[in-house]
């Protein structure tokens, strides 16, 4: 009977320290498939706009509604934390930010970077009559 090699098992999440670098990159994955979603309203949007006056009033009753913005605020949050986590990834391919206090510094200016753009973008959207 032939001996039975034990060799190491792959950890599980249980056994890693969750770390806000582990969380974002997860989320960086969530945002890019929310992106694809996010993309297919806007696809809307535009076939809307070019099939006439009928039709884009019933996507602008959709995006006008609480639901509807909602949804098209998660994806500006998505789109501009999906852009800033892909640069810090960028600037690791790049070789650079491994040290632990710049990795910190790189995730934690991703996170902030991605809500304060979001909040940035709503803030010029309504000043310039966008959120009538």
């Amino acid at each position: 009977m032939t001996a039975r090699i034990e060799r190491p098992l792959s950890p599980h999440m249980q056994v890693y320290r969750w770390t806000l670098t582990m969380a974002l990159s997860i989320v960086h994955r969530a945002t890019g498939i929310a992106l694809y979603v996010g993309t297919l309203l806007l696809a809307w949007w535009l076939i809307a706009a070019a099939s006439g006056p009928a039709a884009y009033a019933h996507v602008q009753a959709f995006t006008g509604s609480i639901i509807g913005r909602l949804i098209v605020f998660g994806y500006t949050w998505a789109l501009m934390h999906h852009m800033l986590s892909g640069i810090r990834h960028f600037v690791w391919d790049l070789g650079y930010g491994f040290k632990a206090n710049e990795r910190e510094a790189l995730t934690w200016g991703a996170a902030i970077g991605g809500i304060a753009l979001t909040v940035l973008i709503w803030i010029i959207a309504y000043a310039i009559g966008g959120g009538r």
